[in-house]
Parts: C-alpha cells; structure tokens; sequence
C-alpha cells in the first residue's frame, strides 16, 4: 500500500491509500477517485517525497512536527474508506462470489462492496483476492 497526497481543481489537498501507483492511475481513470471534501473529480497527484529515516543523533535541533493522535489517524482512514466505498458498487451478499469472478477475470474489473462472513474473507485473503473490511457508518447501526 502507498499514501498519495492529491489535490482537486478547488484546492483540496487530501491524502489517499492505494495498492500502488498503477491502482491509482486505474482508478483515476475509472472516475473513482474523488475528493473527500467536495467531490470533485477533476484530482491530481502532487510531489510526495521519500521517507527517509534519520539518526535520532542528527546535529542540530530537530524540526517541530505535527502529528496527528491515533484517534485522529483512525478517523481519517474511516473517513477515506468510507468515501471509497460510497464509490463501488453494492453487490450485497453476492461479496465473495462476485470478488472472486473480478480477481479471475469473469467479471468487469470494478471496485464493489458487500457483505461476507469471516470465513469468506479468511478464503479470499487465502486465494490473494484483495479485501478490507470497512466499519459500518454510525447511522447503519441503529
């Protein structure tokens, strides 16, 4: 997985997880990629620069940073998932065979979402169909 940072044409800038840079590009041009913020299609890739890992005994003061808490890291990932999966497609309690068809090539490649079991999911992952289980929304719960 890879993190992108994106901007849309409002100036949005956002950051998105893809498997890697060819999965943006295919969903980018599928029209599947939008902005949290306002929707906006019309999204771009700006510069990301490499992680690079630093000697904790690096001369000179450290630069200030922010880091977001976990809570506020957990909720933004919710939120990207969430805003990913409003763009798929339902195929309901069809999820595991439907997946399956799109990872064989019996289906059009196509980003769905559903429902399966713990054992479907654990069968998936087996066959290395790619999967994440996302939270229901708090308005699904009740």
């Amino acid at each position: 997985m890879i993190v992108l940072d994106l901007i849309c044409d409002q100036a949005h800038c956002f950051e998105a997880w893809f498997a890697s840079g060819d999965a943006f590009d295919a969903q980018h041009a599928a029209g599947l990629v939008s902005c949290p913020h306002c929707n906006s299609h019309a999204v771009r890739r700006l510069p990301s620069a490499p992680y690079v890992q630093t000697s904790s005994h690096s001369a000179g003061p450290a630069a200030p940073t922010h880091q977001p808490d976990a809570a506020t890291i957990a909720a933004r990932l919710v939120e990207a998932l969430r805003s990913a999966a409003g763009q798929s497609e339902d195929v309901g309690e069809r999820f595991p065979e439907e997946a399956r068809r799109i990872h064989y090539g019996d289906a059009e490649e196509r980003a769905i979402r559903g429902k399966a079991n713990r054992s479907d999911l654990l069968e998936l992952i087996d066959e290395g169909i790619p999967v994440l289980p996302v939270p229901p929304d708090k308005d699904d719960l009740h």
